[in-house]
């Protein structure tokens, strides 16, 4: 099974402030034992939303909406995409990331869907052609 486990951003994320010596080793620490472990697919930091955009659809044309937003509670700072048995394994991984400084904040585990997950309406030529898109991105 495959989780993103999604970092949320904090008010120091957002402002661009980055992150300490002491966090950053600890988090290089953590990484090398999930790559060690065989579990880590990817994982990367975000800038703060200040430079980044959404882009909303509706009943019109898509609306471009530049950063920074407001709600930073709702907002991502950075993910990991694992690969584990099964959601109380990524739980545990995720109860062990470094938090020095103590600091509040959250991380949300999904699991992503596997082709198999959606059912019929996945049909043989639909299956085929992501077949072949994930092995155009894989290579």
């Amino acid at each position: 099974m495959r989780f993103m486990v999604l970092v949320k951003s904090t008010p120091q994320s957002e402002a661009g402030e980055m992150p300490s010596e002491e966090l950053l080793t600890a988090m290089m620490k953590y990484n090398e034992e999930l790559v060690n472990a065989g579990v880590m697919l990817a994982g990367e930091g975000l800038h703060p939303s200040a430079k980044g955009a959404k882009v909303r659809f509706g009943a019109g044309q898509p609306t471009v909406i530049d950063g920074p937003f407001t709600e930073t509670k709702e907002l991502i700072a950075g993910y990991w995409l694992i690969q584990v048995k099964s959601l109380d394994e990524a739980i545990e991984w995720v109860k062990r990331v470094p938090n020095p400084d103590n600091e509040e904040s959250e991380i949300e585990i999904r699991q992503v869907f596997e082709t198999d997950d959606f059912g019929p309406e996945l049909t043989p030529e639909l299956r085929s052609k992501e077949e072949e898109l994930r092995a155009r991105t894989e290579g």
